[in-house]
């Protein structure tokens, strides 16, 4: 090994549109192709000399190729998920038959949540790292023994796994992480990154790290970020974001990705004073609980748009998930959103626990009432680690531990009385249906469509896909019905294709 060894940081190739692995908060394919920035993954890169990173789905690199890629590095840091974690171990048996003295960590929520047992199920990884990663990969890179790095769990020479004491969480030590954008320059090319609802080009990265709220179901402050709010400087912020421009003169957005970006009234006014200043348009993450005069020194420093996680219009719902929200906050902050020209996307589940047919159709038509720019319908997904995952394995609400499909995308894996995953599937796309087929909505995207022809090209391929994977749940719902009603209190699941292995016997990785 040389002094610092040559690392690739890994978001690998897995499903087709696969967008669930590297800084993905809710990993499936998404309705329309989406593709986060890796943003974890750049300290690291940023901290390791003759490093790279790749990012594999956006950039329509092959299996083959990042194998043959793989090939010229010492150690390799590969970020999991739960959705893509058998699917990834095969992709590391694969990385070692090409080079059998390579080390691999896996990194990311699934791999904290179950070290040991992501361990036991590949001899190909060397070990893992639980939680903030940054430095624990940075160290064994550096030559470091993994039984002095804090975070890291491991084999010992006799076989026995090992679990290393943890590393405190960074505080004042986020701002001393290199930039992001000075990694996305390096290695990435940002227009391969799209999210439907934010300008093309966009960048991305966080302002802080964790996030106090306690929602039962929210995978990440349960996880990799932890609840504990750390901030980094507003001038270390906006230095990030000045580079932008100079950088990527084509960008037409900065959304910052934190877990939530307005935990605190007078950071958010500060901060979006000196982003002000700048002149470039940006977008975070919110909860409901910002007031009026927040939400107008963002929208004065140049905030477009909030994403915003309504979850459910039940009362109920809202506390059995811990949401700290109430319907009526959520009515009077949208009410100043759209006084003051934000626009807002709006994410609802379906299936939380308490959630009733009844419930679900209450809370498309709180949908409507709002009546957001876009919108996002996801069906509840208890992942490891999470409290949502806890009290549904106890109650025997887990119907499976499926939560995709053979493709990535979401599979409903909750099921309760009244309530089965045949009605949740469909409830999806009649929410869709019953929000976008309005003539108000329709006429809203054709017109932002009207005069930009990147935006209808666009418009139209998200259409696409957008009513393929449609068609395709009604079918699984339909399906899932004719299986018929569980029998002797168990849940009966249709049969669900397994994810398929990473393929890599067409081309030779030695080629």
């Amino acid at each position: 090994m040389s002094s610092v060894m040559k690392t690739l940081l890994l978001n690998p190739p897995s499903f087709e549109g696969f967008d669930g692995g590297a800084s993905s908060r809710w990993p499936a394919t998404r309705e329309i192709a989406s593709f986060w920035y890796p943003v974890w993954l750049t300290y690291p890169a940023g901290m390791l000399p003759g490093s790279r990173l790749l990012d594999a789905p956006p950039h329509n690199v092959s299996a083959a190729e990042t194998i043959r890629i793989s090939r010229d590095y010492e150690f390799v840091v590969l970020f999991t998920s739960t959705v893509g974690f058998d699917s990834d171990i095969k992709f590391a048996h694969a990385m070692k038959e090409a080079r059998p003295d390579i080390k691999i960590a896996f990194v990311g929520p699934h791999v904290q949540v179950l070290p040991a047992q992501s361990l036991l199920a590949s001899r190909d990884i060397d070990f893992v790292v639980r939680g903030e990663f940054d430095y624990a990969v940075v160290d064994y890179a550096q030559g470091k023994p993994l039984s002095q790095i804090p975070n890291v769990s491991y084999r010992d020479q006799d076989g026995r796994i090992v679990h290393n004491p943890s590393r405190p969480l960074l505080h004042e030590e986020l701002n001393d992480l290199p930039f992001a954008v000075n990694i996305y320059k390096r290695d990435l090319t940002v227009e391969n990154y799209n999210v439907p609802f934010l300008l093309h080009p966009f960048i991305s990265f966080y302002t802080a790290r964790g996030c106090p709220a306690q929602c039962t179901f929210c995978l990440w402050p349960q996880t990799l970020s932890g609840h504990a709010w750390r901030t980094r400087a507003v001038e270390n912020v906006a230095e990030e974001f000045a580079l932008v421009p100079k950088l990527f003169p084509q960008v037409k957005e900065v959304f910052f990705d934190d877990d939530t970006f307005n935990i605190r009234k007078d950071r958010v006014i500060a901060l979006s004073k000196l982003l002000g200043k700048v002149g470039l348009r940006w977008s975070c993450t919110s909860r409901v609980h910002g007031d009026y005069e927040s939400l107008k020194a963002m929208a004065d420093g140049g905030c477009r748009l909030l994403i915003v996680g309504f979850e459910s219009s039940d009362p109920k719902i809202l506390k059995n998930i811990k949401k700290g929200a109430t319907v009526e906050q959520a009515r009077s902050f949208v009410k100043n959103c759209k006084q003051l020209g934000i626009v807002i996307h709006g994410d609802f589940i379906i299936g939380l626990p308490g959630e009733t047919p009844e419930s679900i159709e209450r809370t498309i038509e709180f949908a409507k009432e709002l009546d957001c720019e876009t919108i996002q319908v996801s069906m509840a997904h208890a992942y490891p680690g999470t409290e949502l995952y806890n009290w549904a394995r106890d109650r025997n609400f887990l119907a499976s531990e499926a939560a995709a499909d053979a493709s990535g995308h979401q599979l409903p894996h909750l099921e309760y009385p009244g309530l089965g995953r045949e009605q949740m599937m469909a409830a999806v796309n009649h929410f869709y249906d019953s929000y976008y087929f309005r003539p108000r909505v329709v006429w809203r995207i054709l017109r932002n469509a009207l005069w930009d022809s990147h935006e209808r090209k666009r418009l139209y391929h998200e259409a696409v896909s957008f009513l393929r994977l449609r068609s395709e749940r009604w079918r699984w719902a339909r399906k899932a019905a004719d299986a018929g009603p569980p029998q002797s209190g168990s849940i009966v699941v249709p049969e669900i294709q397994p994810a398929p292995p990473v393929q890599v016997e067409s081309e030779s990785p030695s080629a």
